[in-house]
């Protein structure tokens, strides 16, 4: 497969696909979305495998969301917001292996909703995770928001879409948003090894256990698809239009002018 935005190794029995725009920050756009889709395709049904990690190039940041150039009320690819992000999750979701999020750096926004949706999550010290949606006119209103709350509990989960603050690698520890906080220097290596050791394991019985774990929040789907209609709509208005005018002004957003 030939890839513009992500790469695509495997590594003695473990697929790494890594989001390889570092100068955006990693932040996806259509062809990201498309490419990863694939990837993530590939790498669940593919016999040599055992388990995938999901990465993001360079030191700064695993990955901050949509892409904000590309989005002007509706980004630049497929999909009901102009990203196949039903697509995209639920591919994490239902490929029959795990998927570790290896997080270095920034899981902002979209990001952060990758690294939630994967079945483990490993940090390094540098990582700095959360949202800012409520800040930037948007919203996770599928995963992002009713799965997080299953992960770190409703009380946590809203306040990280209220507040938007953001978390290190061992605060997202001690909430449940991620396995285990590292030293940065050894984060591949430990990554690697718990991949390694997944392989290790009866592969029915991992797809199985993957599969049983979904059963308890499959009907998340429809809130998410349904999620993802309301946002379109959101998108259209001028409040949330104001997040991106704001950003590209270098000013600070006047959301309460727009609302209704």
């Amino acid at each position: 497969m030939n890839f513009e935005d992500i790469l695509y190794e495997v590594r003695n029995g473990v697929a790494w696909i890594t989001i390889n725009r570092p100068e955006k920050m990693n932040a996806f756009r259509g062809t990201t979305c498309d490419e990863l889709i694939r990837a993530l395709n590939k790498a669940g049904y593919d016999k040599a495998v055992g388990c995938i990690v999901l990465a993001g190039a360079g030191d700064k940041a695993f990955c901050t969301g949509g892409d904000q150039s590309a989005h002007d009320g509706n980004y630049d690819g497929r999909g009901t917001i102009g990203l196949p992000m039903e697509e995209l999750h639920t591919a994490i979701r239902d490929v029959p292996k795990p998927v570790i999020a290896r997080v270095q750096g920034y899981a902002i926004g979209g990001g952060n909703v990758l690294a939630t949706i994967c079945d483990l999550t490993i940090v390094s010290e540098k990582a700095i995770m959360g949202q800012v949606g409520p800040k930037m006119g948007s919203v996770d209103p599928g995963y992002g928001t009713a799965f997080l709350a299953r992960v770190v509990g409703e009380k946590k989960a809203r306040e990280i879409w209220y507040l938007n603050k953001r978390y290190s690698g061992q605060e997202a520890v001690a909430m449940g948003l991620a396995n285990v906080c590292v030293p940065h220097e050894q984060l591949d290596a430990t990554v690697q090894e718990w991949a390694e050791t997944i392989c290790e394991r009866s592969p029915t019985a991992i797809a199985i256990a993957k599969r049983s774990f979904n059963m308890d929040t499959a009907h998340q789907a429809g809130i998410a698809g349904m999620g993802m209609y309301a946002l379109k709509l959101y998108y259209d208005t001028e409040e949330s239009r104001e997040g991106v005018a704001a950003l590209k002004d270098k000013r600070k957003p006047d959301f309460r002018k727009y609302a209704k």
